[in-house]
């Protein structure tokens, strides 16, 4: 964890999930209706699992989720009903027919991102090509009219990554959650209505 604990990572721990950044998600979720009871939802660097375990609950039984880590989630979320969960890099080609195998996804979302290293245009860098994965994913596996949220790190070229979303999704915006660090350099793209080529 990052910095001194705060609001919502006291709240995470009271509330029962993994880390603060469900907090995240919730915001997105409650300004962007992303996420339908029913939806079959990817999630891209998923563990420890806070994400995965907000959209069980909203999901409600029906529906499922498709974890995708380098790292193990917490056990209660792999006993989870409704959970898969594929260990390994989201950019290897034996890991993306894995995920392609279970699609297609109503839902993808992505908090992932690289570990850094303290050079901000490095970080930058990493993030961005990320984020690019994710939605080279989208492409292959997102269902016609589906959502998604990707997360990245201001300050390099992201805003190509936003103008390519518009030209794949109905709508495309940035969005900053409460939730979100102050000095953070976190922002997430949110894709709606995804149009196939």
């Amino acid at each position: 964890m990052k910095g001194r604990p705060d609001f919502y990572w006291k709240k995470s721990k009271e509330d029962g999930y993994p880390a603060r950044s469900v907090y995240k998600l919730q915001e997105i979720q409650e300004k962007f209706r992303l996420i339908q009871k029913g939806n079959r939802v990817l999630d891209l660097g998923s563990s420890p699992g806070s994400w995965s375990l907000y959209i069980l609950d909203l999901l409600s039984g029906s529906g499922g989720v498709t974890g995708v880590d380098l790292n193990l989630p917490e056990k209660t979320l792999l006993s989870r009903r409704g959970f898969r969960f594929i260990q390994g890099d989201f950019f290897l080609p034996e890991i993306l027919a894995r995920i392609s195998d279970t699609g297609p996804y109503d839902i993808v979302v992505s908090d992932a991102a690289p570990s850094t290293s303290g050079n901000r245009t490095s970080d930058t860098a990493r993030s961005l090509e990320l984020a690019r994965q994710v939605l080279r994913i989208c492409r292959s596996s997102l269902a016609a009219g589906g959502n998604t949220a990707v997360k990245i790190f201001q300050g390099g070229e992201e805003r190509e990554i936003l103008e390519e979303m518009k030209s794949h999704w109905k709508s495309a915006r940035a969005f900053k959650p409460r939730a979100s660090r102050r000095d953070s350099m976190e922002i997430y793209f949110v894709g709606c209505g995804f149009i196939p080529q």
